[in-house]
């Protein structure tokens, strides 16, 4: 009995212990691991919030007189992209403070590793009084970051773009090398061949919807130069002094036709190349639309920010001593929060369609002729990326032998 008492009391000790150690580490700062789900949490919140107080906190800015709102000359429309550009400074704010302050971080357990991954009563406290700041200054200071974040937008954009294609370029770079490359072969073929299937489909039926007679010149010529691309990037992978495979180009495909497809989505709503007139309307399919692009928002503001060695251009060697030591930072403090501030203005051109007095539908996101270029110009310049990154080994290589020659 005795036995049986102390060994329940040991498991209650050892429970007991492991959910102290959990909040202890969250807390204080021992697991950045899990710090950075945290940031990402209150990055939706925040984009969220943004949303909120374009759509339905109409009446609330009205009464917001001594900020300014009431010198808006184009109503609601002014109103809901201040508030959305007032949510944002303060996001960009906090994030800015937080990139400051641990940038260039190198060790676990520090003082300003612990001030990123706990005291969270104390950013969150931070973040919101930043927030209602932001909200108390005169307009023509929000409407100056607009322009601004216009900049930080397109910086964000790149970097995303940038750890895209380099994750695509180490994907494929992994199945092909010695001790992948028989394992994954069956795999890395099946993946290559649903990217090119999925592309072609998408291809198809976005002539159908979006190009359904001949007058949508504009349209046409998206679709098609995509097609082109598409060949274009294959053709450069296959090349005999790069060969690449199938897979990076199958990959690039999904994302330039993606890319694509958001531009065309991104037409303003008097656009009549659209099949189904109703595709601008608040149903379930614009508000799944809004969500998946939020989501989309965050996830890819996370995954870039974590992505910080796919820009350090001077490699520096590393003795396989260093690799172990498990004092290090596991991913870069200034660049994640670098990478949430530049975030912050992106999505703040997102829900105001990259205009400051554009209107903008509720449950919209994305929307306007600006969105739809932004998106344009991003796909040929992954591509324009993507075909550097396989190039320019070669070009260097090439240059290196004639000049030992």
């Amino acid at each position: 009995m005795e036995n049986n008492l102390e060994a329940g009391n040991a498991s209650q000790g050892n429970t007991r212990s492991t959910e102290d150690s959990w909040f202890r580490q969250f807390r204080n700062g021992a697991n950045p691991l899990m710090a950075r789900y945290a940031y990402g949490v209150l990055f939706a919140g925040v984009n969220l919030f943004g949303w909120a107080i374009r759509d339905y906190g109409i009446r609330v800015l009205k009464g917001v007189k001594f900020a300014g709102f009431h010198e808006c000359k184009d109503g609601k429309d002014c109103l809901g992209a201040q508030g959305v550009l007032r949510v944002s400074l303060g996001c960009f704010l906090f994030y800015s403070v937080m990139f400051a302050s641990t940038v260039g971080t190198k060790k676990l357990h520090g003082a300003r590793d612990k001030w990123h991954s706990g005291w969270w009563s104390v950013k969150i406290v931070f973040w919101m009084a930043l927030t209602v700041i932001c909200f108390l200054i005169p307009s023509i200071l929000p409407e100056i970051y607009g322009e601004i974040a216009h900049i930080g937008a397109g910086i964000f954009l790149l970097v995303q773009l940038i750890s895209i294609v380099s994750f695509i370029k180490w994907l494929n770079d992994i199945c092909l090398s010695e001790k992948y490359a028989e394992r994954w072969r069956v795999y890395v073929a099946v993946v290559a061949a649903a990217s090119y299937v999925i592309c072609i489909v998408g291809i198809i039926m976005m002539f159908l919807w979006y190009a359904p007679a001949t007058t949508c010149l504009l349209n046409i010529f998206f679709i098609t130069w995509t097609l082109v691309l598409l060949q274009l990037i294959t053709s450069v992978s296959l090349h005999p002094k790069i060969n690449a495979g199938f897979l990076a180009p199958g990959l690039m495909g999904l994302y330039i036709v993606f890319n694509c497809w958001c531009a065309i989505r991104s037409e303003p709503p008097e656009e009549t190349c659209f099949k189904s007139s109703h595709a601008r309307t608040a149903d379930w399919l614009n508000i799944i639309s809004f969500v998946i692009g939020v989501l989309t928002i965050v996830i890819a503001t996370f995954s870039t920010g974590i992505d910080s060695k796919s820009f350090q251009f001077k490699k520096q060697a590393v003795h396989p001593e260093e690799e172990d030591r498990t004092d290090h930072v596991p991913y870069g403090y200034g660049f994640f929060h670098f990478v949430f501030a530049a975030g912050a203005m992106y999505f703040a051109m997102l829900l105001v369609g990259w205009n400051t007095r554009h209107h903008m539908q509720k449950w919209t996101i994305d929307v306007g002729w600006t969105s739809t270029w932004v998106r344009i110009a991003n796909e040929w310049l992954a591509v324009c990326v993507y075909i550097w990154m396989l190039v320019a080994p070669v070009i260097f290589k090439s240059r290196g032998m004639e000049e030992s020659v």
